[in-house]
């Protein structure tokens, strides 16, 4: 494993300033690139989509929960699966209280095709309280990219987060974002990132620290969260 050079606290802090200013350079571009994502263009969602939850069935206005705002997570879980996606599940995991994303008038949902007489047991087994609904009743899935078809012919699903805005009545698509495009939300991956072994992946730099300690790589060792030993 290819541990950090080791220096002094002087010359750490001198490294430590010159990234700084990279840090810095990286947060207004990221500010810029948010103004941007807020000027997208939006489209209105006229066709009706079927979900079924908790209450029986609901429709796209029906998730908002009277707020403003709706964000959804697409949750790989497909209708003939015993049980969700680890990895879908290590995001949801990371899903804080509702109260603060409610208080500015934004709800929260993750969506699956899975029926949601399966569901319903897994959300258990998980101990989840967020919101979580089956599209299986509808093309969501399909029309908003996250259910393809794969190269074998039959569907393939794809983690992906989608957010609506409404007026009134109406609801609208602001913006998607699919696979890699949820790095930057993940408590877990933002934080290893500050680490020095980083998220243990083979495609990070610098090479030689995905096995720490031996094991396998971070991804390879990804589990439900009643599965890990410790």
């Amino acid at each position: 494993m290819g541990l950090p050079k080791v220096v002094t606290r002087e010359e750490w802090r001198a490294a430590r300033a010159e990234l700084l200013a990279l840090e810095k350079a990286a947060t207004r571009a990221r500010d810029a690139l948010n103004t941007r994502r807020r000027e997208l263009p939006m489209v209105e969602v006229d066709k009706l989509y079927v979900f079924e939850g908790p209450d029986g069935k609901a429709e796209l206005l029906d998730l908002f929960e009277g707020r403003d705002q709706l964000v959804v997570y697409h949750f790989m879980f497909a209708p003939e699966w015993d049980a969700g996606c680890t990895s879908c599940s290590g995001f949801l995991d990371q899903i804080g209280h509702l109260a603060h994303l409610r208080a500015r008038g934004t709800a929260f949902a993750a969506v699956s095709r899975a029926p949601f007489t399966k569901i319903l047991p897994f959300k258990a087994r998980m101990g989840w309280t967020v919101p979580w609904y089956s599209s299986n009743l509808s093309d969501f899935n399909q029309d908003f990219g996250v259910t393809v078809e794969a190269e074998d012919g039959g569907l393939q699903e794809r983690p992906a987060i989608s957010c609506f805005v409404r007026s009134g009545e109406h609801v609208f698509h602001t913006y998607s974002t699919f696979e890699r495009g949820l790095d930057g939300i993940g408590f877990t991956t933002n934080l290893l990132d500050l680490t020095a072994l980083g998220r243990q992946e083979e495609w990070e730099k610098p090479a030689g620290r995905a096995s720490s300690l031996g094991a396998p790589a971070g991804s390879a060792r990804v589990r439900y969260h009643d599965e890990y030993d410790d």
